[in-house]
């Protein structure tokens, strides 16, 4: 399947609409203050890897800050550029991993699943803290419990779904040299 710039367009639409729609009806506390479980994630990424790089940033960016702005009047920008990107960095792999061969080998749910990690934390963990105490003034301490925190749960919530989700997407499609001509 060619992703052409419409097919594009109409990506980042629906997956910012998932987005918005997933993260404010799918709200799961956790024990630290101000963070959550966050389905939504598993959605950008099984996007990212269809879609790109560009596309995975785009509907991080506008998906989380639209929900900001909807659940809670205003929007949070150090985190909001970090699920772009999350998106962005998951999108990285969209032509290593090719979900519409019909294949997904174990080596590449390997190399999905250590990439997100590692975008998760340095996201959540080392950049938007940083972001906060830079911009917000917030309180170091509580910014990178939450951080490191949220990199936990969103690590845990991509890897299980987005993972669930990579494998039963690439079920959906033909693999490639599976017909035969008779």
């Amino acid at each position: 399947m060619k992703n052409t710039p419409i097919k594009k367009v109409v990506a980042t639409g629906i997956g910012a609409a998932l987005f918005i729609v997933i993260g404010i009806l799918v709200n799961i506390p956790t024990p630290v203050p101000n963070t959550s479980i966050q389905l939504q994630y598993a959605v950008l990424a099984l996007f990212a890897l269809l879609y790109g790089p560009g596309v995975g940033f785009f509907i991080g960016l506008i998906g989380h800050a639209l929900k900001d702005a909807i659940q809670y009047g205003s929007v949070w920008w150090t985190w909001v550029i970090v699920s772009a990107l999350i998106g962005l960095g998951i999108g990285l792999l969209a032509k290593r991993i090719r979900l519409d061969s019909g294949r997904v080998t174990t080596k590449d749910l390997v190399l999905f699943n250590v990439t997100q990690v590692v975008c998760n934390f340095l996201g959540w963990g080392v950049i938007a803290p940083f972001g906060d105490v830079a911009v917000y003034k917030e309180i170091a301490s509580k910014v990178y419990a939450q951080g490191i925190w949220s990199a936990s749960v969103n690590a845990l919530t991509i890897g299980i779904g987005g993972t669930l989700l990579i494998v039963l997407y690439a079920r959906t499609r033909t693999q490639s040299g599976s017909l035969k001509k008779g």
